[in-house]
């Protein structure tokens, strides 16, 4: 009796193993859908030429800012490539810093911007952020950085030297 019901476990889990293999249910998913389209057009823009992105500046320097401040600053870039461009992702080194890409292909000639939102709230001192742009570009990751000193909120004494 025990071999029996081992036999017939093992039967069915060679069964359900095999079964289900590359059978689909003929109702796929929309975000099964989108997913695969997504992963189309980024193997298309790999596969394409490389853009090329060119920035008027790569660095920015927001001099001396109160704490609790906002700084706002635009990064602002060319295609100069032969093909439209698209920025995948920006992302910060620090939550405190949110950059804002283009959603839409940049065609080529034309220029975009990327704002950069830093938030100076409880951080006091010299601050570095860094801004990485992932693109349809090669090399694919450039890197932006913005930097300054933020005075503590004890220590204000006067008017703040913007530079």
């Amino acid at each position: 009796m025990k071999l029996l019901w081992i036999n017939i476990f093992f039967a069915a889990l060679v069964c359900a193993a095999s079964g289900c293999k590359g059978k689909t249910s003929g109702n796929e998913s929309a975000s099964a859908v989108a997913s695969e389209e997504a992963t189309e057009s980024t193997s298309d823009i790999q596969n394409s030429e490389p853009a090329q992105i060119t920035f008027e500046e790569m660095e920015y320097d927001f001099g001396t800012v109160m704490e609790g401040e906002m700084v706002v600053h635009a990064f602002t870039f060319t295609n100069t490539g032969n093909v439209p461009l698209v920025i995948q992702s920006a992302t910060s080194s620090c939550g405190c810093t949110v950059p804002e890409p283009p959603k839409d292909p940049i065609p080529v000639g034309e220029s975009g911007k990327i704002e950069v939102r830093f938030n100076t709230a409880g951080r006091p001192n010299q601050q570095s952020k860094t801004i990485t742009v992932i693109a349809n570009t090669e090399p694919q990751r450039t890197l932006l950085k913005i930097k300054g000193t933020v005075i503590p909120k004890d220590q204000a004494m006067g008017p703040v030297r913007r530079d």
